[in-house]
């Protein structure tokens, strides 16, 4: 196949450009580098199954020969970089998903998009599936964020419903591994950092909000199966464990054989209290489900933060 993935030097995005040529497709990585970063696909730059276009989604965009997919996952993606760039963020959400959704039209390409569990808000049940409508502060300060993707989904199905295009939606929940920003602020990054450095671990609240973490290779192979099934429907892919965050703070101290302490500060505003994905769609229609333990997953992450 011949694939292009917008936000290809992404975190994400580099794993799933790694993931399909080792498969030996056809990728080609589009990306305006504002959160991605070159090195990340920096060796794939030789390969000749492999091309890079340094490109805004959100302007005009033509592509000349065939396509068999497009994935859009261009967006930042963390806290620190969606609020630094918030009417980017709003703009790739919107824009940039109709660009990608006409451009797979006109290709007659599928399509999918890499949606987040920061559609369901700060969630009244739990664990969340994809039936529940979610509860977001449409004007907060995260809002520029979830909002983007509940329309790029909206979005998308409307395609979908109009017979313009197949496609896929994908809801990433909290997924971590070697290439996150290191000040990228999510909770992973930041704790192994602080540890690593001998800083107190900032935990916001009491830590007792929850989070499930998938490792990234876990989820790659979730969205390949994804891009082999027929579901239109939004499909949750995480890993359904779910910790307190002042747990999984003493565990990376441990893990990292740290000195570090923990200190506490003010929960941010529409902090998600919990989130645990219902993954029940996955295991039934992918047969899939994560298969890498926090602990293995977390001791390659530390060894890749290390050598940065």
């Amino acid at each position: 196949m011949k694939v292009l993935i917008t936000g290809g030097a992404g975190f994400i995005g580099s794993h799933l450009c790694d993931f399909l040529l080792e498969k030996g497709h056809f990728v080609v990585c589009v990306d305006n580098l504002l959160t991605g970063d070159i090195k990340n696909i920096k060796h794939n730059l030789q390969n000749k199954r492999f091309e890079f276009i340094k490109q805004d989604v959100i302007k005009p965009f033509k592509f000349a020969g065939r396509l068999d997919w497009i994935l859009h996952f261009a967006s930042p993606a963390s806290p620190v970089d969606y609020m630094n760039y918030p009417l980017e963020t709003l703009d790739v959400g919107s824009t940039g998903t109709k660009n990608m959704l006409e451009l797979a039209k006109k290709k007659k390409a599928k399509f999918m998009l890499a949606s987040t569990s920061e559609v369901y808000g700060d969630p009244k049940v739990s664990p969340q599936n994809e039936e529940y409508f979610g509860n977001v502060n449409s004007i907060g300060p995260r809002s520029v964020y979830d909002e983007a993707k509940r329309f790029a989904e909206a979005l998308t199905s409307a395609y979908v419903r109009e017979k313009l295009v197949d496609a896929r939606i994908a809801r990433i929940f909290n997924t971590y591994g070697p290439r996150m920003g290191i000040d990228d602020g999510r909770v992973v990054p930041n704790f192994v950092r602080q540890a690593l450095t001998g800083q107190a671990l900032t935990v916001y609240g009491e830590g007792t909000q929850t989070r499930s973490f998938c490792y990234v290779s876990d989820l790659v192979e979730g969205l390949y199966k994804l891009m082999y099934s027929k579901l239109n429907d939004p499909v949750n892919l995480g890993n359904p464990k779910e910790l307190k965050i002042i747990d999984f703070a003493n565990l990376m101290i441990r893990s990292i054989g740290s000195k570090s302490r923990i200190t506490y500060k003010p929960l941010p505003k529409d902090d998600p209290k919990q989130r645990k994905p219902d993954i029940s769609r996955a295991k039934k229609e992918l047969d899939w489900a994560p298969k890498v333990s926090l602990e293995e997953g977390l001791k390659a992450t530390i060894s890749y933060f290390k050598g940065e």
